[in-house]
């Protein structure tokens, strides 16, 4: 069993930055590809971003691209989420998932992921 806690979400302004954290609690994480998704009020769940289980590579939707950097610390089990240039159409509850089985890359699809957070929201607006 993996546990995923989420932090680091708030109220924030059009173009700032906010960081998430994602902390598990599995003793294999450094073993894990670890993605980043999001819900906004009455839409449905999307990908925003993932990272390879040893960190070599990322992938991002295109909305975020250049604004959102994902990033992981193997020692302290955490996956991070630095968001810039935040935009109101950010707003949405933000999700971390760990993906333990996957042989696809990049994993991007939802059904890929094994474990998820609970979730934190990250508001902009002004």
């Amino acid at each position: 069993q993996v546990q995923l806690v989420e932090s680091g979400g708030g109220l924030v302004q059009p173009g700032g930055s906010l960081r998430l954290s994602c902390a598990t609690s599995g003793r294999s994480f450094s073993t894990y590809n670890m993605g980043w998704f999001r819900q906004a009020p009455g839409k449905e769940r999307e990908f925003v971003a993932t990272m390879y289980w040893s960190g070599a590579s990322t992938y991002y939707t295109d909305s975020v691209k250049g604004r959102f950097t994902i990033s992981r610390d193997n020692a302290k089990t955490t996956v991070y989420l630095q968001m810039n240039s935040l935009k109101p159409e950010d707003t949405a509850i933000y999700y971390c998932a760990a993906a333990l089985y996957s042989s696809s890359w990049p994993t991007r699809y939802q059904s890929d992921y094994d474990y998820w957070g609970q979730g934190t929201q990250v508001t902009v607006s002004s």
